[in-house]
């Protein structure tokens, strides 16, 4: 299992959003396809066939962890973790 996999498998269980680091989290959305902007220290992530629009800020080198719930909720609705 990669990085990376372990990374999105630690995403979807949910167990310690507080935990996330911030990096990894923008890199398993790069990877579902999200395009990234940055403006300041807000991080947008958006993708085709998305409605939401994911704005996530850091937290030191984690991430925030209600915008980890965010973005869980996010890949179920749409099952990217299947593609």
């Amino acid at each position: 299992m990669s990085k990376h996999d372990k990374l999105l498998d630690k995403l979807l269980r949910g167990t310690s959003d507080a935990n996330l680091p911030f990096e990894g989290l923008c890199q398993v959305l790069r990877r579902l396809g999200f395009a990234l902007r940055v403006k300041g220290s807000h991080h947008i992530f958006s993708r085709d066939g998305v409605e939401e629009i994911l704005n996530l800020q850091p937290r030191g080198s984690n991430a925030k962890p209600y915008q980890a719930k965010q973005v869980r909720d996010v890949i179920l609705k749409y099952k990217l973790a299947e593609d």
